[in-house]
């Protein structure tokens, strides 16, 4: 069986991916402080870089110190509050994710959501505002969230609530370890040179 990445060892090597200045936010992020001010950290990259390693490397400190803290799919979380909000429990359930002082949503970039859906979520962000941290992973640039959002008006407020207290995990210049791995593992090896003839072998040619 391969390394666990969630286990402390796992999630060290995948740190040691990340370009020095990363490192050192993550570290600063691990201390946890950041939960006192409601700071929200996003991690925002190409598919394949690290995103969610990082954000799993702060929540996994985080545990440890003994904070509340909630890990999910995006699209997993949307699904409930979207279920909430039909049978009328929306203020029941983010009152219950109010209990979190952190919770992550993973991968919010790979959802493309309708407008039932793209409210929900604002909707958490909105009650999460400068009271409780979020922590996103993203492949997309601030740019593109109106894939997300649809409506430009509710994509300009739903960035401004997520950068106004945040620390952005700027991972667009890295390439997908993935990638380099698959292609480590294609790589032939060097050929093989051969061996120079050893000196009674020359003195016999000579001969």
């Amino acid at each position: 069986m391969g390394e666990d990445r969630a286990s402390p060892s796992g999630i060290h090597h995948q740190l040691e991916r990340f370009p020095p200045l990363i490192r050192q936010q993550l570290d600063r992020l691990r201390a946890g402080s950041f939960l006192d001010d409601a700071i929200n950290v996003v991690a925002a990259g190409k598919p394949g870089v690290g995103k969610s390693h990082a954000l799993a490397a702060i929540g996994h400190e985080l545990v440890l110190q003994g904070h509340q803290v909630l890990w999910t799919p995006t699209a997993s979380l949307v699904q409930e509050l979207l279920a909430a909000k039909r049978d009328l429990r929306l203020p029941q359930l983010l009152a219950k994710l109010d209990r979190f002082e952190c919770v992550f949503l993973d991968d919010i970039g790979y959802v493309q959501h309708d407008r039932d859906e793209m409210e929900v979520l604002f909707t958490l962000q909105a009650e999460r505002y400068e009271r409780r941290s979020v922590a996103i992973s993203t492949n997309l640039v601030f740019s593109d969230w109106n894939r997300i959002f649809k409506d430009p008006m509710t994509t300009m407020a739903a960035i401004d609530r997520v950068v106004h207290h945040s620390v952005i995990l700027d991972l667009m210049g890295m390439d997908s370890y993935r990638a380099r791995e698959a292609a480590d593992q294609h790589t032939p090896p060097p050929p093989v040179e051969p061996d120079p003839p050893r000196a009674d072998q020359e003195t016999q040619q000579a001969a």
